[in-house]
């Protein structure tokens, strides 16, 4: 079975419940290419004129001009007989453009020409090597001569990469000392290519260094701003912030907060860089050194890893990204990050940006706490290792461990409960000589059919991929697990009520028939029409599965509660019986031995092991996983005991019944005696005669 990261959904369902209750936000999710729009409005994807007419053929390209006003044009790529847009250099953005207001426009003449016109087979834009000498001379304190220009150009493809190449060519090439009006013009700069509405048009940028190059810029800018006053909050801006401070040796451990929203959200993300007391003594007590730190919402989203190119998918950033400029004789720092995706089962694992390697590396971190909606991390720092942030594991090591158990249980319960069946079905005749031991029989294959039906539609809804084809697959097999679950400890409580039945009920009894009428009317009739009800009102509004597997909703229209309500509670009930049965096998006499006092604790126990699987009690294990923090043991446990508990039933419920052992060997010795019978036929002498006369 391949099992997805919700491949314990089913077991986990009681701690699932109580986990999504809590700390539900909204979450972030991005893809390539998806059409974004910008804050007024105006898609933020390119302009282009057309696409392709030539024939579409498998991995073939083409080109297009962009529209009027942009140069540059548009690649497309065939894929799936369709052409999809694959890079873009449009770009109205130019030298002349960023100082046409200014009166230093005839002294950039003779730069104009470093600006490509057409730029042809996709390439993007070339540095620009001359805008930093027109700062220089236009507007050397503030950098805002630019700014206006920046952000009223369409944040196309071609134009963030213009924008890249501009911060980084300002950052390597100053004039002057970096100030905070400066750093605050910088940060407006970077801000307007950060925004959520154009994260969609980088991955059409064809230079997938651009996003690094964005970085290490803002990083090497940063670096050089002095700090004048104590504690500063330089940039503050949507998408980007800068704060700094100073420190000596003398200072208490020292910290940076941030909180920044996501995607525009009304609930922010937050994150804390923290300095040790242990790494501010190492600095020279002579001076008063700085330090200062950036945090980027969104650039998790952006930043690729161009030597990886698969993992960018399977290794999503789930935080902020936060970067720290520190004097060289600091090595340890402390971050603690809130998660996008507050998930139970999303792990996380903390990543420092190699700015030479240009990738995540997990080695310089160590995850030091991960809990549902927060990571501390301890990372090193070093000048090729200054951004920080947590990606989200796709699978932690307990996510393993369950999913084998999981795996492996569920093929031990449905070979187990097939045997079962197999076993009633060979000695029905023999156990059902009562009403009571004829409904008990009843409550066992029910138990078992609804069971292994249940582990059936489970593992089929864990392949599905949900895909709009798939949709209304998807809703049919949640159903079905829905029903026969439900089932599940429907029949469980009957079994529970025909226990109570039997220990209190003595002198008179119910007619077969009716009880038959009850136990399907409990067992299969409130499943049916719980599941039929949460379908009605939940499908109407497609909120009756989630959105990345085929199970009940949680997120928009609570249908887990389903099944978790009448799940819980018929655990409740039934722990109440075992109770009943536990206090009716104590029967007390005057004198009693010590020897029989055991044997009052044995009987219990065995009473107790045996009803705990048949009754359903182990999924009431699962409170314990509600505690943050439980150790993996537990987990382990909870997991085990309801993955196997198709062979616990065969167990307890076949094997340990005296009745079914003594049936199976009369059928076993009825059938040796058959088997006797007929070899001897065949070795009478008549027989034999008969056969040499035929050969």
């Amino acid at each position: 079975v391949k099992m997805k990261s919700q491949a314990t959904m089913i077991c986990y369902v009681v701690f699932i419940l109580a986990t999504e209750c809590s700390h539900h936000r909204p979450k972030m999710h991005i893809k390539d290419g998806a059409k974004l729009q910008n804050s007024k409005g105006k898609p933020g994807t390119g302009r282009m004129q057309e696409k392709c007419h030539e024939p579409c053929l498998s991995s073939t390209n083409c080109s297009r001009p962009c529209a009027k006003h942009f140069r540059g044009e548009i690649g497309f790529t065939c894929h799936q007989k369709k052409w999809q847009k694959s890079t873009e250099t449009c770009t109205s953005l130019s030298v002349e453009t960023l100082f046409k207001d200014s009166n230093g426009v005839s002294h950039l003449s003779m730069a104009a020409s470093s600006i490509p016109l057409p730029i042809l087979d996709f390439r993007a834009p070339e540095p620009v090597k001359s805008v930093a000498q027109g700062i220089c001379k236009n507007c050397p304190h503030d950098y805002a001569c630019i700014i206006d220009v920046v952000k009223s150009s369409e944040a196309t493809s071609g134009n963030i990469a213009f924008i890249v190449e501009l911060l980084k060519n300002i950052s390597t090439d100053l004039c002057g000392s970096v100030t905070r009006e400066k750093m605050k013009s910088y940060g407006e700069v970077a801000n307007h290519i950060l925004d959520t509405a154009v994260i969609s048009n980088w991955s059409f940028i064809p230079d997938k260094n651009a996003s690094s190059d964005l970085l290490q810029s803002v990083n090497l800018f940063a670096g050089q701003l002095h700090i004048h006053n104590e504690s500063e909050d330089v940039v503050d801006e949507p998408f980007i912030q800068t704060k700094g401070f100073h420190i000596d040796p003398n200072s208490t451990e020292r910290s940076f907060n941030f909180s920044m929203s996501m995607d525009n959200a009304t609930e922010s993300i937050l994150g804390t860089i923290e300095i040790p007391r242990q790494e501010l003594q190492k600095l020279p007590p002579w001076r008063t050194s700085q330090a200062i730190s950036i945090a980027f919402p969104t650039l998790g989203a952006i930043l690729k890893e161009p030597h990886l190119p698969n993992m960018s998918f399977s290794r999503p950033i789930n935080g902020l990204v936060l970067s720290v400029i520190l004097p060289e004789r600091m090595k340890e720092i402390l971050f603690t990050f809130e998660k996008v995706n507050k998930s139970r089962n999303t792990r996380a694992q903390c990543v420092g940006w190699h700015s030479q390697k240009r990738m995540w590396d997990e080695g310089p971190c160590e995850t030091t706490m991960d809990v549902r909606d927060k990571v501390k991390c301890r990372c090193n720092y070093t000048n090729a290792m200054m951004s920080f942030s947590i990606l989200m594991s796709p699978k932690s090591v307990m996510d393993k461990v369950l999913d084998y158990i999981t795996c492996i249980g569920l093929s031990v319960s449905i070979l187990s409960l097939v045997l079962c069946l197999i076993i009633e079905a060979t000695v029905w005749s023999r156990v059902v000589v009562t009403e009571i031991s004829y409904m008990r029989h009843v409550c066992i294959v029910n138990i078992a059919v609804s069971l292994l039906t249940a582990n059936v539609w489970f593992i089929i809804g864990s392949n599905f991929s949900i895909k709009a084809r798939d949709y209304n697959w998807c809703v049919a097999v949640t159903f079905f697990s829905h029903f026969f679950y439900l089932s599940l400890f429907f029949w469980m409580l009957f079994k529970a009520l025909l226990i109570i039945y039997g220990i209190l009920v003595v002198f008179r009894r119910m007619m077969k028939s009716r009880m038959m009428v009850i136990g399907f009317a409990i067992g299969y009739g409130c499943p049916l029409v719980i599941a039929v009800t949460t379908v009605a009102i939940t499908e109407p509004e497609k909120g009756y599965v989630r959105l990345d597997a085929c199970w009940l909703n949680w997120d928009n229209t609570k249908a887990l509660f389903a099944f978790a309500i009448p799940a819980l509670v018929i655990v409740a009930v039934n722990l109440l019986v075992v109770l009943v049965v536990a206090i009716n096998t104590q029967r007390p006499s005057i004198g009693s031995s010590k020897s029989q006092d055991m044997a009052i604790i044995m009987r219990i126990s065995k009473n107790v092991a045996i009803l705990t699987p048949l009754l359903g009690l182990t999924w009431g294990f699962g409170i314990v996983t509600l505690i943050e923090g439980t150790s993996l043991i537990f987990h382990i446990i909870f997991a085990l005991l309801n993955a196997f508990q198709g062979f616990f039933i065969l167990l307890f419920g076949t094997i340990m019944d005296h009745k079914i052992r003594d049936a199976l060997r009369m059928r076993m010795s009825s059938l040796k005696g058959k088997s006797r019978t007929a070899e001897n036929a065949s070795l009478s002498p008549t027989n034999g005669s008969k056969l040499m006369n035929r050969g």
